[in-house]
């Protein structure tokens, strides 16, 4: 029998290195989808001769893509909990008419239109919800029903025809952040937006070496934190800078500040709750989250009815930024919304994937899409591009796994899911989707 083989060991540095985000592996192991995502914007300044980085062009990518990353946020939990969701665009252009009509026939007010909206969306989840977790419908058909079934609701409500929204509506889709104060030549609201972002991100690593201080967790030396704090401090203070020197009457899109929101408060509900926790386990291994007192058929209806919330939330802000909705809005939404999903390293048989990750897939889509597009790349080629990332992407993780070596995706993710239980001493880490069973589309509780 031959002896096991012994990997040599790290040196101390590049060790520490490893742990800058968390992931704690050889930089030249693991690549990263953020690491991809960097490549891509350099790449695509360069060839587009800076036009990528230009602050007009940040402002419109921001607006362009909001809708698309806040139904990743949705759909990145869904397919944590093993569903998919194929309605997410239907719903969303379901959502704007009816908002649009009541606003236009039904003269509501912004405002109430909005909660209108969200309550719409509440209903739509919950219907679908309920033959996913209490029939024993594969989500698959149910949302492939209910992407027929709300695309013609959309245009039968509709009689297939635009209409109009007012702009204190559309302030959600296409507004800024208001300017005041002293001539700076920067929007001096999005500088304070920048300002309250860097200090958020000096306590939040603060607050993380302390909670791991008093856990007893390994932590990286100070220096790793110092060189992790200075290369997110110039990140920060690069892009508000950007951001505030567009032109004029221009600033950080509200629908900006809207994602912002979204990924801070879901980022918490997964990773520092029980609804969280759970969400992980049904995903990661249906059995053994039913035996620990899981209530599983109450999980995956919350989490299809919360994506359908999000989705007329999406709905709605694409609604305001169009100025007007029409038959055509949500066509493909689901598509987008899925690609970032797997593209930022969620598993396809469930219980891997984070909220961050899949903003960051989102990202290499929508800057994908807005570099081939300043050079000229025709929509059919952007097309196969698109597809032919999502696939090497996915081909290449999976084909690791296979080799038996470390996944480049899952374990980039997998990690912040790691460190976040290592900080709860309640919290014990599942195993990976891979090593557990994929649930069935149809469970008994």
């Amino acid at each position: 029998m031959s002896a096991p083989r012994v990997e040599p060991k790290k040196s101390g540095g590049i060790r520490d290195l490893g742990k800058m985000f968390g992931a704690g592996q050889s930089s030249g192991r693991q690549i990263g989808i953020l690491g991809a995502l960097v490549v891509i914007i350099v790449f695509f300044q360069i060839a587009t001769g800076g036009l990528t980085l230009d602050p007009i062009n940040l402002i419109n990518l921001v607006n362009q893509n909001a809708y698309v990353l806040i139904l990743a946020i949705g759909m990145v939990m869904v397919i944590i909990a093993g569903h998919i969701d194929l309605s997410v665009g239907s719903v969303a252009a379901f959502t704007g008419i009816i908002v649009a009509i009541s606003m236009q026939s039904w003269h509501f007010p912004p405002a109430l239109a909005i909660l209108f909206g969200l309550v719409v969306g509440a209903i739509i989840g919950a219907w679908q919800g309920f033959w996913v977790a209490y029939v024993g419908v594969p989500a698959f058909i149910v949302t492939l029903a209910g992407m027929l079934i709300f695309r013609g609701g959309n245009q039968f409500v509709g009689s297939s025809q635009s209409i109009p929204v007012p702009d204190a509506f559309a302030f959600i889709g296409n507004g800024f952040i208001g300017d005041f104060g002293p001539n700076t030549n920067y929007s001096n609201g999005t500088l304070i937006l920048g300002l309250l972002v860097a200090i958020a991100v000096i306590w939040q690593e603060i607050r993380s070496r302390r909670t791991q201080s008093k856990m007893g967790s390994d932590k990286a030396p100070v220096w790793v934190s110092i060189v992790k704090l200075v290369i997110l401090e110039a990140v920060v203070i690069y892009a508000t800078l950007l951001f505030a020197g567009g032109r004029v009457g221009t600033s950080y899109p509200i629908s900006g500040i809207i994602l912002g929101v979204l990924v801070l408060l879901y980022s918490f509900i997964t990773r520092n709750t029980t609804f969280g926790r759970h969400i992980y386990a049904v995903g990661g291994n249906w059995h053994a989250a039913e035996l620990s007192g899981v209530k599983i058929r109450r999980i995956n209806f919350l989490v299809m009815m919360n994506m359908s919330i999000l989705a007329a939330l999406a709905g709605m802000i694409a609604v305001g930024r169009s100025v007007a909705s029409g038959p055509g809005d949500g066509v493909g939404w689901e598509l987008d919304a899925i690609a970032a999903v797997f593209i930022g390293g969620a598993a396809v048989s469930g219980g891997i994937g984070t909220i961050v990750g899949s903003i960051v897939g989102g990202l290499v889509i929508a800057v994908l899409n807005n570099g081939l597009q300043l050079l000229g790349v025709g929509v059919d080629r952007v097309q196969i591009i698109k597809g032919l990332v999502l696939l090497i992407a996915v081909g290449v993780d999976v084909y690791s796994k296979k080799q038996g070596r470390p996944s480049i995706i899952g374990r980039f993710t997998r990690s912040r899911d790691i460190n976040a239980a290592l900080d709860r001493p309640d919290i014990t880490p599942t195993n990976s989707a891979e090593e557990t069973s994929r649930p069935p589309a149809t469970t008994p509780n």
